[in-house]
């Protein structure tokens, strides 16, 4: 991938195919137009996603819905208390006629994976999913296999349904660049969804509307979209101001750093920019910020909210450049 600035021709395309995509999309999930556009730029900034809300308002719709507008390869697996940590990540069996044993990949192994109801497996087959979240690879039986780009993981979970599911531990929640609620729609959006699925399914008549390749290629860009050294600053006050936030037991971790720049980064390739502004970040704190950060149990009886708190340290940290709060 080179390292060269990036033209206005590159940003006019970028733009351009995202738009592609998230109309694409809406065609199926109807007045969630804020939620697509995240779950695609997480997907440019080389993010995973946790759609986490109650059952029936699409969340998995949504996710199979952006996998078949890219021409990839998409693989499904639908989590249970007996799923196997080898039914993720392939096993290694027998071959006869070889005399030798081969290794069968597992769904882990494709463009897009859907992880749906990620709550329901044990610890055990979850922990399956962190190498290759974090470090693009599988290993299995000693044997490292490096995953291909574009690599997302996409899974859903109901927060209100917790009979035979196991909560998801700090350390994979933090492997997630963004949580999104997907929430109930607008009535008029849910009379146009009446309208669009009453007879037949839009989802069946979606197509791809650009290939891997060109995901990939627009991941370049998002790469290489200049960030400033004030807005580097900003970036590391911001999440800093989470560790040292009263009501927070557990404030963001480094990786929320990284994973805010790269959301950041892309936010300002849609609009169709070649620089990070402060707005990019702001934009970006609430998805990026919210599920990583414990309340104290003091604030809980409080009745604080996180994403209330992300808002205070939104409007307490200095701008860069301004002298004042935002």
């Amino acid at each position: 991938m080179t390292t060269q600035p990036v033209g206005q021709d590159d940003l006019t395309w970028f733009s351009e195919q995202f738009q592609s995509v998230s109309a694409n999309i809406e065609r199926v999930i109807q007045g969630k137009r804020d939620v697509i556009e995240l779950i695609v730029m997480a997907l440019l900034a080389e993010g995973h996603v946790l759609i986490e809300d109650v059952p029936g308002v699409g969340k998995t719709l949504l996710a199979k819905s952006l996998s078949r507008s890219i021409h990839c390869d998409f693989k499904r697996i639908q989590f249970t208390p007996d799923l196997l940590p080898s039914d993720v990540t392939g096993v290694s069996v027998w071959d006869r006629e070889r005399g030798a044993f081969v290794f069968r990949a597992g769904p882990i192994f494709a463009n897009i994976v859907l992880g749906d109801e990620i709550n329901r497996a044990s610890p055990k087959t979850q922990a399956a999913l962190l190498e290759a979240m974090e470090e693009r690879q599988v290993t299995v039986d000693g044997t490292t296999r490096i995953l291909d780009l574009p690599f997302m993981v996409m899974a859903t979970q109901n927060p209100i349904e917790h009979e035979g599911t196991y909560p998801l531990p700090e350390a994979q929640l933090d492997r997630f660049m963004m949580r999104l609620v997907m929430g109930y729609p607008s009535r008029s959006k849910e009379l146009e969804m009446l309208e669009a699925h009453g007879r037949t399914s839009t989802y069946a008549d979606l197509e791809a509307v650009i290939s891997a390749d060109d995901v990939v290629r627009m991941i370049d860009i998002a790469r290489r979209i200049y960030v400033s050294d004030p807005i580097k600053e900003y970036l590391v006050d911001t999440v800093e101001a989470t560790r040292n936030d009263p009501d927070l037991l557990l404030g963001a971790s480094p990786r929320a750093t990284l994973f805010l720049q790269r959301a950041a980064r892309t936010r300002a390739a849609v609009d169709g920019r070649h620089f990070v502004t402060p707005d990019d970040v702001k934009a970006m704190l609430k998805p990026v910020l919210t599920h990583r950060l414990i309340l104290r149990p003091e604030a809980q009886m409080r009745g604080a909210v996180v994403e209330e708190i992300v808002d205070g340290i939104a409007q307490g940290v200095p701008v860069p450049g301004s002298g004042v709060r935002a």
